[in-house]
């Protein structure tokens, strides 16, 4: 077993002891089978257009038969989505924002049994135009506003929030002018930062807040270590990890959770991207940079992107810091028309996805089992931390395996 399998091993799994009773006297002999229902961990992609057109009755024909082989192949893999709450998109026009459509597609994705995160509520790209008249203090009060009220609509359905997104480059952002860049400058990223989750975290106490970032240099360090300082109350650090020009590797993968554990928070990798095509140029400083009409998926370029997707993740859940993993784009052409999907244009799956759904589903994931009760009404197995059900005949008993190493457990019949 590699060191990664055994770092996985370690930090993903319990070893548990089942005891049966019934009117407290053990059940001996009995046969029962265990399945498991969900992982603890959140494996996650975004959305999709073509989900939420479907999921608000908008698509027909073809298109429609494309987005549900989607949808069955996201809900075969992932336990999480990410929806979009960019501000421009969902309120173009002030005091009309498009809440019955995010709606339908939040109720569907918990419906199927999906942790929903909400992305983004604070970000200076499509901050909407009809912010560009205001003053600070004017637009201060409407990305309040926008906060409290989609987080307290949405509580329930989304319990996740990516709160300020790209706050690193926010203050100095100089390809267009835009509302939020100038709500930084005046409040400065800390007491942006402060201002909205503080605003976020009244609207939904029990919400989990992240601060999410591309950029992974030490000036993300030092603010994440300044919010701190400051008394900003953060429940997860998020980290975009797009590999447009290539994949990041072991060694810099691990720096990257090395500078950000000190801070004894959860780590969720929030943007994954690894290309199955030519890879953009590295003289490249902003992706968006970088547009191309045609972009293919190669079949050396898929064969190389499952074997790094595949170490990519195995690094990632071997990391005990680590607790959510979002690949961005299920399907090819999504941002920048990159190559970046687990799935094609056609829906059809790519190595990636099938080598990817043998790791979640199959080698971490333990399968129907039938065992039978000792003579102390017991039995012990392994299993990654999640969701269970135990069946007993024609009745069924759920039960969480939620912290690693030994744990033991009184089902009462």
């Amino acid at each position: 077993m590699s060191t990664l399998d055994s770092a996985i091993r370690q930090h993903r799994t319990a070893t548990a002891t089942l005891t049966l009773t019934h009117a407290s006297a053990p059940i001996v002999g009995q046969e029962l089978r265990l399945q498991q229902l969900r992982h603890k961990f959140l494996f996650g992609a975004n959305w999709g257009e073509e989900t939420l057109a479907l999921v608000n009755g908008e698509l027909t024909g073809p298109v429609r038969e494309l987005a549900e082989r989607r949808n069955e192949a996201f809900l075969r893999l992932f336990n999480q989505a990410t929806l979009p709450f960019y501000w421009a998109r969902f309120e173009p026009e002030r005091g009309r924002p498009q809440t019955e459509r995010l709606r339908n597609l939040a109720n569907w994705y918990n419906e199927h049994g999906c942790t929903v995160k909400g992305h983004p509520l604070c970000w200076h790209t499509l901050a909407p135009d009809w912010l560009l008249p205001l003053d600070t203090d004017e637009i201060l009060q409407a990305q309040l506003d926008h906060i409290r009220r989609e987080v307290s609509i949405f509580a329930g359905l989304v319990n996740q929030w990516d709160v300020v997104n790209e706050a690193v480059i926010m203050p100095i952002f100089d390809r267009y002018d835009n509302g939020i860049t100038r709500l930084c400058q005046k409040l400065g990223r800390i007491g942006l930062i402060r201002a909205m989750f503080e605003a976020a975290r009244a609207a939904n106490p029990q919400a989990t807040l992240l601060l999410n970032d591309f950029d992974v240099s030490p000036a993300f360090d030092i603010l994440v270590e300044g919010c701190l300082a400051a008394g900003v109350d953060i429940d997860m650090i998020g980290i975009q990890s797009h590999m447009h020009q290539g994949y990041w590797g072991v060694e810099r993968t691990l720096k990257v959770l090395t500078a950000f554990e000190r801070f004894n928070l959860p780590l969720a990798f929030t943007e994954t991207t690894i290309l199955s095509g030519e890879l953009m140029p590295p003289e490249i400083v902003d992706l968006n940079d970088y547009q191309v009409k045609e972009w293919p998926s190669t079949p050396e370029g898929e064969q190389r992107q499952a074997e790094e997707a595949v170490l990519h993740y195995k690094t990632l859940f071997a990391h005990p810091a680590v607790q959510a993993i979002t690949w961005w784009d299920l399907t090819d052409g999504g941002w920048l028309n990159a190559p970046a999907g687990l799935l094609r244009r056609d829906q059809s799956p790519k190595p990636a996805y099938e080598a990817l759904l043998a790791l979640i589903k199959g080698e971490w994931w333990l399968p129907p089992t039938t065992m039978t009760t000792d003579a102390q009404g017991q039995v012990a197995f392994t299993g990654f931390l999640g969701d269970y059900e135990l069946r007993l005949g024609s009745q069924t008993f759920p039960f969480t395996l939620d912290q690693k190493g030994p744990c033991a457990l009184t089902l009462t019949l």
